[in-house]
């Protein structure tokens, strides 16, 4: 018997988005594996966004190639659209009806009978732990709530792929981490996630492998390990110095660690042994406020790779 296909399941090349003369996505490659969390990780504008209407058939390829569960977004966008799932970034829940009426009401955009979308219902409601919510009218939910509702409406046809915009901005950490929980769920499953984020710790939650971007083109490929690996240290030294002090540290910071990286609220020393940083630093009669040692994250590599705070 033949085995799994090994096929991807989106495949883009020199893929383009243009708005007249403003070049949203530019000429990007990638690949999406089936049972994959992937993942567009940068700033505002970076052309995730853009990224993700072509993915889900409602924004026409400007320019390359795409494919999508094998077929052509171009000619076949009804058929990709009905095994897809799209969460976007504004929840557009009908607040006047209750929660399960917003699911059954979806469920029969796709022809789904009314049994089996009684079925789902109940069971997409347990699965976002809003069972107990059926009957309240949406417009009384809260922000993490609804958030859920979008994403049971999302999978009430049993897509093959998940398209998320920006899951869980807005949440507080507890509904974020409550999302995280379901979508690794999903994943279990082997559901296959695209989501877009500019998190650096969501992505480091739910990716596979992503791809981050900076003024409409992919800067760097990975999965979240290696993409640190490449392009950060082992190890960070963050230190905090009163007002005033930061600003006359030109040429003590030199040579603490591989490179040195000045935000407006503190110092990044990043070296294979951040501790030893930290004492060379005391021996050179640097005295912070606040010193600590870290491991690299991703948000040190956005911060390498786009030069920009996590949020533009």
């Amino acid at each position: 018997m033949p085995g799994p296909s090994t096929q991807p399941l989106i495949r883009a090349r020199a893929l383009t988005k243009r708005f007249g003369a403003f070049i949203a996505v530019d000429a990007i490659d990638f690949d999406v594996a089936p049972g994959e969390s992937f993942g567009f990780l940068g700033p505002n504008g970076a052309g995730k966004t853009s990224a993700m209407r072509m993915i889900g058939c409602v924004s026409p390829v400007s320019d390359g190639e795409l494919t999508v569960l094998g077929m052509d977004p171009r000619a076949d966008g009804p058929r990709i659209r009905a095994r897809l799932g799209v969460v976007p970034q504004q929840d557009t829940l009908d607040m006047e009806l209750t929660v399960s009426e917003n699911l059954a009401i979806y469920g029969r955009y796709f022809d789904l009978s009314r049994p089996l979308i009684r079925e789902r219902v109940a069971e997409l409601l347990d699965f976002v732990q809003l069972s107990e919510r059926a009957r309240d009218q949406v417009e009384s939910l809260s922000g993490g709530m609804k958030r859920r509702l979008t994403i049971a409406r999302s999978l009430i046809n049993e897509p093959d792929l998940l398209l998320l915009d920006e899951p869980t901005t807005g949440l507080d950490p507890q509904a974020r981490h409550l999302l995280w929980d379901r979508l690794y769920r999903l994943k279990q499953k082997g559901v296959t996630l695209v989501l877009t984020t500019h998190y650096m710790d969501e992505a480091e939650q739910l990716c596979d492998r992503l791809v981050v971007m900076d003024k409409a083109r992919i800067v760097a490929e990975g999965s979240p390990r290696q993409l640190i690996e490449q392009h950060s240290s082992r190890e960070v030294l963050e230190m905090r110095f009163p007002v005033g002090v930061q600003e006359t540290l030109d040429g003590s910071l030199d040579g603490l660690g591989d490179r040195v990286e000045r935000l407006p609220d503190r110092v990044l020393v990043y070296a294979h042994d951040g501790d030893a940083a930290a004492i060379a630093a005391h021996e050179r009669g640097l005295r912070p406020e606040m010193s600590l040692v870290r491991r690299s994250s991703l948000e040190d590599v956005f911060l390498r790779l786009t030069g920009r705070s996590l949020v533009d």
